[in-house]
């Protein structure tokens, strides 16, 4: 069951230094004493091709230390139980055998086995000096899986058990934050965090001021079954929703896939077909898949030439028509960032903007780093598509 744990990689390089916890504010998470605005992308090693002399496909150690060779950091997304359309949706098939065992609820025989899987993955990682707090590149931890879905059908035994595996991951003592997707009501020091296509729009934000706002699962597409058509995602609609959650005080968002890759032998769920999120911006095979890849770039690119201002300045909201709104994002220095929305779908508008006016086609967003020119059009994806 090792081999299954789900990780999102950080695409972006930061140096590591040794010995100090990471942490976080209502702004960002911090690492190493500083405020970071991180962009990440999931990738499920075992469905992956190994790109390097593995001993195994399964090597988790393995591949958390190339992540921290090639200067990444690392989500680690342990679950245990992580869907991710596998089979049993990750859980072993010996343990329905276990007596008297209920999954994920407040049940003594799984909380057993759940406790033992969790507290030997994170004995792993601190054993190889992994988190991020020991010099490693895990920054983030994740328990549990979008628990608040289902949490009514276990009745009086679901919210204990999701309050009880937060202070079990708490308790292991990683020197890093733990979070629960889908699960506004996480206990501190628990972040809550959103999954979804429209977490630009729909997340409420953390259910604490002094909580950070992280997308642990921005869907770049959808996984196929067999039968169904090759399901699409624009990069459009991706970058529009991308830059709205940032602009409303986002400083994390893991792509879910990044990369999918293949389900081999009989990993994968039911109907669930052999290539997995063929269409992330890097295809089943690892290559690259345009214009969705060279968009995003942009996107990341244009976001981050904002730092500054979106991880120190104040914030503002400002009304600029019906369906248009502006964010900004200022400095005691003068330094502003600002995002200019438009949420009409149905036609192009001309907004004013300090003491300027600025052209926004329907559904997009546009990125001024200086509150003055603007960088990035979420809708203006200038690159041809893969062949």
């Amino acid at each position: 069951m090792g081999r299954l744990l789900v990780l999102a990689l950080v695409m972006t390089v930061i140096g590591v230094v040794e010995g100090e916890e990471v942490s976080y504010d209502g702004r960002s998470l911090i690492i190493h004493g500083q405020r970071k605005l991180l962009f990440s992308g999931s990738i499920h090693y075992p469905r992956s091709t190994p790109q390097y002399d593995f001993s195994g496909r399964a090597d988790i150690v393995r591949f958390i230390k190339e992540i921290q060779a090639q200067g990444l950091y690392a989500s680690l997304r342990i679950g245990p139980f992580i869907e991710s359309e596998w089979n049993y949706g990750g859980f072993p098939f010996w343990l329905h055998d276990v007596p008297g065992i209920v999954y994920r609820s407040d049940n003594e025989p799984f909380k057993a086995h759940m406790q033992d899987f969790t507290t030997k993955i994170v004995n792993m990682m601190k054993s190889e000096k992994l988190y991020a707090s020991q010099g490693g590149p895990i920054i983030l931890s994740q328990i549990e899986n979008e628990y608040q879905l289902v949490e009514h059908a276990f009745h009086e035994k679901g919210p204990p058990y999701a309050k009880w595996a937060a202070q079990m991951a708490v308790g292991l003592q990683t020197g890093v934050p733990w979070m629960m997707c889908k699960q506004y009501d996480a206990p501190d020091p628990v972040i809550n965090t959103c999954n979804g296509m429209k977490c630009g729009e729909s997340f409420p934000g953390p259910n604490s001021y002094n909580k950070p706002w992280l997308w642990t699962e921005n869907w770049t597409t959808r996984y196929q079954a067999y039968g169904e058509e090759p399901n699409t995602r624009s990069p459009q609609d991706i970058a529009f929703q991308v830059a709205l959650f940032v602009a409303r005080n986002g400083t994390f968002v893991n792509y879910y896939m990044y990369h999918g890759g293949t389900n081999f032998g009989r990993t994968a769920s039911a109907y669930v077909t052999t290539s997995y999120y063929d269409e992330a911006p890097l295809d089943e095979y690892g290559l690259i898949r345009q214009p969705k890849w060279g968009h995003l770039k942009e996107l990341h690119a244009a976001i981050k030439s904002c730092s500054s201002p979106i991880l120190f300045g104040t914030q503002s909201v400002h009304s600029l028509g019906e369906k248009q709104e502006g964010y900004t994002y200022q400095l005691k220095s003068g330094e502003c960032a600002a995002f200019l929305v438009n949420k009409d779908d149905t036609k192009t508008v001309v907004v004013p903007f300090q003491k300027s006016s600025y052209e926004l086609a329907p559904n997009s967003i546009s990125i001024l780093p200086d509150c003055m020119n603007v960088a990035f059009n979420t809708a203006k994806a200038s690159l041809k598509f893969s062949i």
